[in-house]
């Protein structure tokens, strides 16, 4: 299969949104790319003594509506075009909830599994080093993404403080509690999932107490939306898979001792109450609910009429191709698309970044009701679209977005 660009892929989304919001030339071509990239190389000594030579991304895809916000991913495949893509779609994501900030992201190519604390310390500062000049509240605030952590943040922010000589707090979001973290950064992008998903099946009459959910991708997303699905959306974990492949049990597993099994031995395998099945079978199960959270581009043209089941809630970013979206939308799969249904980490960063602003910060209970209520609103501002253009998921929230974007850059005269 040939390797699918993201950011072409990114690219081409947009182009279907501005023909059908009759975009002006100017205003299209200026939403088709970044308008600022910085490519650094980091120098890092290990822990053997000798040097290690990194090189790192930060892309602000366009700040119309307000400071760029987004995650840094350390990956072994991380390249620059699929940091263009992520900031392309935070862009439409921090629109789509109708936060006032723009899109960013950023990453190092790097494998962090093959790294000791000590050395993931050194590359974190190094990053701030080299790109601290376009960081700060009012310009550009990173959070954590794929393989970084809370804890990563809080050297980030370390560096970045000691750089600028006072407290900063807000520079960067997904830290720790104890720095000025919010409560419910943890199960944020799970939970904003959960409350879209609440809100399509009220939509499309679904009663989802006692149906099923699989869940591709059992990092934490994955994990704290097999727990939540329970909780809240009383549904019924069947399957759940992570790089190394997959567990099943009809009857039903139990999504604590599932999630307990992950983060004591690092995977599912040996899982004993359940059958093994690969990312690809997991995919195509009867189930009511999918949640892919896993990476990009896992349902393609290849497997798309093979997806059974009634709504896709995409917590990964990017996990169908667009010829993928053209067969479910026929196969009336109903996806809940990435920027929108994911976009619960974001909104609670946001609501961090005003925790930090004024230093004063809410209950756990506060930010859940805030959150419920951001995302209840997108989901249906999105879901009317839907209905008035008569397209599927993905374009309506796209038709949403880079309207208000490109609203923002006509009113600055940018265009």
């Amino acid at each position: 299969m040939p390797e699918m660009n993201p950011f072409m892929i990114a690219q081409k989304q947009l182009d279907v949104a501005a023909e059908r919001l009759g975009l002006d030339q100017a205003t299209h071509n200026l939403l088709r790319w970044p308008q600022r990239e910085l490519r650094v190389t980091l120098p890092v000594t290990m822990d053997d003594g000798r040097v290690h030579i990194f090189h790192a991304y930060r892309v602000q895809y366009n700040t119309a509506r307000g400071p760029a916000k987004g995650g840094l991913r350390w990956h072994p495949d991380e390249t620059i075009d699929t940091v263009r893509a992520l900031s392309a779609w935070m862009t439409w994501k921090t629109a789509v909830v109708d936060i006032p900030l723009g899109g960013g992201k950023g990453g190092i190519t790097c494998n962090p599994k093959g790294m000791s604390e000590a050395e993931k310390q050194r590359l974190a500062r190094a990053y701030i080093r080299a790109v601290a000049p376009i960081l700060s509240i009012s310009k550009d605030v990173p959070a954590p993404d794929v393989y970084t952590t809370p804890q990563i943040m809080a050297w980030m922010m370390d560096e970045y403080e000691t750089i600028v000589g006072h407290h900063h707090p807000g520079v960067i979001t997904g830290k720790p509690i104890p720095l000025g973290g919010s409560e419910g950064r943890g199960d944020a992008t799970a939970r904003g999932g959960v409350y879209v998903t609440r809100e399509a099946a009220k939509a499309l009459n679904i009663d989802l107490q006692g149906k099923t959910m699989a869940i591709q991708g059992f990092g934490n997303a994955g994990q704290y939306a097999a727990l939540l699905g329970a909780e809240i959306l009383g549904l019924k974990l069947v399957a759940a898979s992570d790089s190394k492949g997959g567990i099943y049990n009809a009857k039903g597993l139990d999504p604590k001792k599932v999630v307990d099994h992950k983060l004591r031995t690092g995977s599912l395998e040996r899982f004993a109450e359940a059958e093994k099945i690969t990312n690809e079978e997991l995919l195509e199960l009867d189930v009511t609910v999918l949640f892919p959270s896993a990476l990009e581009n896992v349902i393609t043209a290849e497997n798309a009429n093979r997806i059974k089941c009634k709504i896709s809630c995409e917590l990964a970013n990017g996990p169908s191709t667009p010829e993928a979206d053209e067969i479910l939308h026929q196969n009336n799969v109903f996806v809940l698309p990435d920027f929108l249904a994911n976009a619960g980490g974001v909104t609670v960063s946001y609501f961090e970044q005003v925790q930090n602003a004024y230093n004063f910060y809410w209950p756990l209970e506060e930010v859940h009701e805030r959150l419920n209520e951001k995302m209840s609103r997108a989901f249906h501002g999105v879901y009317q679209m839907y209905l008035k253009e008569k397209v599927d998921m993905r374009q309506a929230a796209y038709l949403v977005s880079v309207a208000r974007v490109a609203e923002a850059c006509k009113l600055r005269g940018w265009v």
